[in-house]
């Protein structure tokens, strides 16, 4: 099997890059299950469902998962509850309105079970995603496993790696905007990135313009965030898998 997946869709630039490019991606590599980190699609901050509905509908999305800005938009909560494909941490309190994990059907016939993960280091308060992802394994069945473990450090997410060695087939890191260059299958057979890297405009400080961002760090006030428009590229990664283990992880990108 192959699994596509993106990196944090930063705004209407990266929504543009979907576009462009995630259809033509899934016909190039023969991708079985397209994965889109979807958490700042909307003006960087959250999603809303017109966005979701039109990458499941049109664009050949197939799970969406989210972080720390998976409720940032107004009345979201609804389409959490509706859309089993929309995700968000599955260590949010267990109140949490909609679903951390889904299993789906690929055309061949398997069944992948898709995780997401929030890491606890410098993020909002969340139950522990180590404790959690076990709870959910012990209950869940499924030929593969895929995770998006949303993480600001690097040493949760690369932590997240090894815990889940030769249990899952993938463990994606997402989050920090900025592409790592450890992509690699562990020797259990789990492919393993730190950060997949952000999909949208790279000409400004993690997807947003740089002015704001300096300003935050020389001003008392400060300014508000606007997503930066130029340096337009996409990051994803491909996962090849043999029976329930990863043989191969390879990068991906895409300027517009």
């Amino acid at each position: 099997m192959k699994i596509l997946a993106l990196g944090d869709v930063v705004g209407e630039p990266g929504r543009r890059l979907v576009e462009a490019f995630v259809p033509e991606l899934r016909r190039e590599t023969g991708a079985d299950l397209v994965i889109v980190n979807g958490e700042n699609a909307a003006h960087g901050h959250g999603i809303t469902d017109t966005i979701a509905r039109e990458w499941f509908d049109r664009f050949g999305v197939d799970v969406i998962t989210t972080g720390n800005h998976a409720f940032d938009v107004k009345g979201i909560e609804s389409y959490f509850r509706l859309e089993p494909r929309l995700l968000r941490p599955a260590n949010h309190p267990p109140d949490t309105p909609g679903n951390g994990w889904v299993k789906l059907h690929t055309p061949s016939g398997a069944e992948v079970l898709v995780i997401n993960l929030m890491g606890r280091v410098h993020m909002p308060a969340c139950d522990c995603p180590f404790r959690g992802v076990d709870s959910i394994l012990q209950k869940e069945r499924a030929d593969l496993v895929i995770v998006d473990m949303h993480a600001e450090a690097t040493s949760e997410a690369q932590a997240m790696g090894f815990h889940l060695e030769g249990r899952a087939a993938a463990v994606l890191g997402t989050h920090t905007h900025v592409p790592t260059l450890d992509a690699k299958v562990l020797p259990g057979g789990t492919a393993y990135i730190t950060d997949i890297g952000m999909t949208g405009p790279y000409d400004g400080v993690i997807g947003m313009k740089k002015e704001a961002s300096i300003g935050r760090f020389l001003k008392v006030q400060r300014p508000k965030y606007e997503v930066a428009e130029a340096d337009l590229q996409l990051h994803a990664v491909l996962v090849t898998t043999e029976g329930r283990k990863a043989i191969s992880i390879e990068r991906i990108l895409r300027k517009l």
